[in-house]
């Protein structure tokens, strides 16, 4: 399994995996697993990986149908600008590919944002560390093992 899925098992995290068949030419990751789970997009969460002025690294996870506002994301993370990390980067510090970035389970554990909308929800769908396979579990547990906070994000 993946350092994702191991962590929730570590610290007896009630989750669910799902997985389905991930098809290399989609070009959205997150859009193809609401598809093929037959969920909202709105419900699943894609992990962005960026860079703030301080030069630090922080996690910014919110709907795969919205936009990151990077004044926002920067304002969460208590910084003054923010702007997405490069690919070589996001994999290179989190351990995961792109397209399969979990907020979880990552080689470094980084500041992280959760956008609000996450609350609305009893459970919501991140990715669990391979394209094709999706964690579904409370926000609050996300919440409590990213160490995140919840802010508006979109």
């Amino acid at each position: 399994m993946t350092p994702a899925v191991n962590l929730l098992k570590k610290q007896k995290v009630c989750h669910t995996v799902h997985s389905y068949g991930h098809d290399p030419g989609s070009a959205s990751y997150g859009l193809e697993a609401a598809e093929k789970l037959a969920i909202a997009p709105e419900r699943v969460f894609k992990t962005l990986v960026i860079t703030l002025n301080t030069g630090d690294l922080a996690v910014a996870i919110l709907p795969v149908s919205a936009k990151l506002n990077m004044k926002q994301a920067a304002k969460a993370l208590g910084a003054k600008k923010a702007a997405m990390a490069g690919p070589a980067e996001v994999e290179r510090t989190t351990g995961y590919v792109l397209g399969g970035v979990s907020p979880l389970g990552q080689k470094k554990l980084l500041a992280t944002a959760i956008d609000e909308s996450a609350r609305k929800y009893a459970t919501l769908f991140v990715s669990a560390g391979r394209r094709g396979l999706e964690l579904e579990l409370a926000p609050e547990d996300l919440r409590a093992l990213t160490r995140g906070v919840f802010f508006e994000l979109i």
